[in-house]
This record gives structure tokens, sequence and C-alpha cells, in this order.
């Protein structure tokens, strides 16, 4: 399989097997077009993992099954008795309990496949944790760089996978600049879930499990947090594949969710433009998309508006109460993903259609669990 990286913003095209993690003219770079497909007879008859889509997935090898830990065809349940047409993608039911395995385990996998000895990652804590986890089970010399405010629960399950932890003082993008000066200057394989390409090529498998685990349909919308957009992205990605191979007919609404003290992509989609600006954090117990000013901010709002869909900004006092209230419904989770449910809940209010929303099929992520939060 010839697999390459295209540059979003002047088109120019690099081996995976360099070291580069942006083009030359400063753009970000994507996985290129490669075929496709999803041969359903056969996919029914593999163990319920992310990797039953392998004939989607970027690999000339099976090296991912050194890695696996049996990630990805999470539970897809009711919210309620009540509420029968509300489904709940369980994605923190994951071997580090976050949605954020998905893409771990196929960018490490591929960084395996290239012959990496060496990674370095930065993170609010998710992403470096499922980093930490699967390039200790590759055997790859791993460094996460988080914000010193991140969870201790999370710094926690990093050291314990053995990745060597740097806790950055300031913001998350402080974090990141940190990460990248080391990568610049060690020369080292940047393990990023922002910029490495790969790590989007995981979280695509979101969409095509929504897609099976609905028979071959899909749901009139999805609500997805965002923060860096890597899930995002990824389902959009995914949606956009079944669809161009025929498997659907069309991709759902996207409602992304941001929280009201970071919110600079919901800022950017209200007021009509195409590109965020970089906003103050304000302060949120989502810290998992507190991102001031994500790399990826306009292929964010061009998949969001691609979709029909919108981006609400979760209310920040109903967080806690809300996820009070998914626990009381036996769904412990953390504040990132009481805040995506939060933000839905504000979206309900703000609509009138309620005979309509009645016959919507929609899905929620939860996607990581309480278990990692303070």
């Amino acid at each position: 399989m010839d697999i390459y990286f295209v540059c979003a913003d002047c088109g120019e095209t690099y081996d995976p097997r360099t070291l580069l993690w942006r083009c030359s003219c400063g753009g970000l770079l994507n996985v290129g077009e490669y075929t496709v497909s999803f041969p359903i007879h056969e996919i029914k008859k593999r163990a319920a993992t992310m990797w039953r889509y392998t004939e989607a997935l970027p690999f000339s090898s099976s090296i991912y099954e050194q890695l696996t830990m049996g990630e990805g065809y999470t539970p897809m349940i009711p919210l309620d008795s009540d509420s029968p047409h509300i489904l709940l993608k369980m994605d923190y039911m994951m071997p580090t309990l976050s949605f954020k395995d998905r893409g771990a385990a196929v960018l490490i996998a591929k960084a395996k496949e290239l012959g990496v000895t060496h990674v370095i990652a930065d993170s609010s804590g998710n992403a470096g944790t499922s980093i930490a986890a699967y390039a200790s089970r590759a055997g790859i010399t791993c460094d996460i760089y988080v914000p010193a405010s991140t969870s201790p629960k999370k710094l926690k399950q990093i050291k314990a996978h053995g990745a060597t932890l740097h806790e950055i003082p300031g913001s998350r993008e402080d974090t990141a600049a940190a990460a990248i000066e080391e990568v610049e200057k060690r020369q080292v394989f940047y393990a990023s879930h922002v910029y490495n390409p790969f790590f989007y090529q995981g979280t695509k498998t979101y969409a095509f499990e929504v897609w099976e685990q609905l028979n071959g349909d899909v749901p009139d919308a999805i609500v997805i947090p965002v923060g860096n957009g890597t899930l995002l992205l990824g389902a959009y990605y995914g949606f956009r594949e079944l669809l161009q191979c025929g498997m659907i007919s069309k991709i759902p609404r996207f409602i992304a969710i941001q929280a009201e003290g970071c919110a600079p992509l919901a800022q950017a989609f209200d007021a009509g433009k195409k590109q965020a600006e970089p906003v103050i954090n304000s302060g949120t117990s989502a810290e998992g998309i507190a991102i001031a000013f994500p790399a990826r901010h306009r292929q964010i709002l061009e998949a969001i508006r691609d979709t029909d869909g919108t981006i609400i900004t979760a209310p920040e006092q109903k967080i806690e109460q809300v996820r009070e209230e998914l626990a009381n419904k036996g769904l412990y989770v953390e504040p990132t993903t009481a805040a995506t449910y939060a933000g839905y809940l504000k979206y309900l209010s703000h609509r009138t259609d309620s005979v309509q929303m009645m016959n919507e099929k929609i899905v929620i992520s939860l996607c990581g669990a309480g278990i990692k939060a303070n």
C-alpha cells in the first residue's frame, strides 16, 4: 500500500518515513487518499475491535497484531428507556479509558512499522496516556509533555506506562511548544495527536462502528466534543469514506461542543469565519477540550459546515451537575464528557421543533472515564 502525506495548504507530498511533522511551507499534513473498502460480510466474521476494518486502514502489514489490546467496537446504548432515539457511544470503554486509544493504537503501530524507536508527544492528559501505553507495548521509548495542571490521576497513569513525563508550567499551548522544541532539537518522531495525520486514521473507526452498529445506517446527528478536533475530524473522514464507497447515503450532522470558558471555534463559527483566532482560556473543568487555538481550526470549521452542523458552548456551571446526572444513570464520566452532554442539553433547549426532535436519531460521544479525573 502506497501511503503518503500531503500538505493541506500547498499540496506538497512527503514520505511518512521522514521525521517531518509539517510541510516546509508551514502547512499541516494529511494522509493522502488511498483505496479503502468495506467487505461487510468479512468484517462481521472478525473480532469485535476497530481492527475489523483493516481494509480501510493505512497498513501494508499486520504489525498492529503485536500491539492491539482489543480497542474499539465500544458499546452504543440508549440514554434511558424514555429516550431510545438518543444513543450513547461508550468510547471511554477502552484500554486506557478514553477514545484516544483509537488514534494512539494506529499511530504507534504505524511508527513501529516505519522502524521508529523513540517518540515525543504532548497532551492535556488522555492522549499522552494512550501514546505512553501503546509505545510501551511496542517497545518504543516515549517522552510525554503535559501542562503542570493536568489531573494527577492522568499523570500517574502516564508514569505507570513507563514514559518519561515532562510537566510544563503554563498553558496547553506552552506544553505543545516545549514538545515541538525538543522534537526539532533531537530529531525525534513527533507522535502528536494533533499534527500527526495517522492519529486521525485511528479515530475515523468511530464512524465505521456507528455505521455498523446501526445496521448500515447513520444517525441524523452526532454530538461530539471538540478541542483539537481529533475525534471530530476522524469521524468526519470515516463517514466521508463510507459515503464515497456507497455504504451510506449521507453524512450525519455534526453538533460540536466546546467549553464556554475556551471556545475559539464557536466564536469563529458564530461569526461566519473560515478560521479561528486565539483566545484566552478563562478556565474550565473540561480540560480535554480547553484548547485556545487548535492547529487544525480551518479543517474543523470546514467539516462542521460541510455536514450542516453547528457548534454549541457548554455552560460551565452545568458541567458538574450533568456529570452527576449521568452518574445516576450508571455512567461515570470525566468533566469533558459531561460538558459534551451539557452542550447537547443546551442545543435541545434552543430548538422549537419538538416533534422532529423526537424522531431524530442522535449519537452522543462519551469519551473519557470519570476515574481519570480529580
